[in-house]
C-alpha cells in the first residue's frame, strides 16, 4: 500500500477576525499556488510569528478556518522559544500561543502553536480499497534499503470526501529521512 509522502512546511491557518487585524478589514487571501488537498492553497500574504526568543515569517495557507493555528516544526519551535504539543490539525485547545504581526495590525493569541502530527489524507473509498479507518494508527516506510531509511510510526490515518490521498510530515521529519522531490512511503499496518 503506497501513499505520496509530502513535505509539509511552517505555516499558519488564520480565522476571518484575526485576518482582519493583520490584514485590514476588507483585505482577502490571494491564492498563490494550489496545494494537493482540494480547496487549500498557499498564499501570497505572510505573518511574523513571535516567540519569547525569536520570531519568523510564515505563509498563511488558506482558506480561512474558524481558529487561527500556527503549525511549525519542533525546530521552528525552539527557534521561536515555544514549547508546541505534537497534535492533530485542529486540536489547539491548552497549547501554547504566541505573537502574531502583520502589515496592518497585530495581536496575541492564547493558544495555537502545534506540531503537527505526521498523518495520512484518504477520501472514504481509499480507505476501504486499503483496508484503513479513521484515525486508525499505522506506520509508514520511506527511503531505499541502506540510506536514511526510515518507518515513520504513529502515523494517523484522516478519512474525509474532501481530501486527497497523501501523507504529510513536517520538515524536520523530511530532513531526518534525507527526503526530498516526489517520494512514496509503504503503509505498515
Amino acid at each position: 500500500m503506497k501513499v505520496l509522502v509530502e513535505t509539509s512546511a511552517r505555516h499558519i491557518h488564520v480565522s476571518r477576525e484575526d485576518f482582519e487585524v493583520l490584514y485590514g478589514k476588507d483585505a482577502q487571501l490571494t491564492n498563490k499556488k494550489d496545494l494537493s488537498q482540494p480547496g487549500q492553497f498557499a498564499c501570497v500574504e505572510k505573518v511574523t510569528v513571535v516567540g519569547p526568543r525569536g520570531e519568523m515569517a510564515l505563509s498563511i495557507l488558506g482558506p480561512e478556518r474558524a481558529e487561527t493555528q500556527v503549525e511549525v516544526s519542533l525546530t521552528d519551535a525552539r527557534k521561536l522559544g515555544i514549547t508546541p504539543p505534537v497534535r492533530e490539525s485542529g486540536d489547539i485547545k491548552g497549547t501554547p500561543g504566541c505573537k502574531l504581526i502583520g502589515p496592518n495590525g497585530e495581536i496575541e493569541i492564547e493558544c495555537g502553536v502545534i506540531a503537527a502530527k505526521r498523518h495520512i489524507h484518504l477520501t472514504p473509498a481509499d480507505a476501504e480499497e486499503m483496508g484503513l479507518e479513521d484515525k486508525q494508527i499505522v506506520s509508514v516506510k520511506v527511503g531505499n534499503s541502506g540510506a536514511r531509511e526510515t518507518i515513520f510510526g504513529d502515523v494517523v490515518v484522516r478519512v474525509s470526501k474532501n481530501y486527497a490521498k497523501a501523507m504529510h510530515i513536517d520538515t524536520d521529519e523530511a530532513n531526518a529521512a534525507g527526503l526530498s522531490g516526489e517520494v512514496y512511503g509503504e503503509i505498515i499496518k
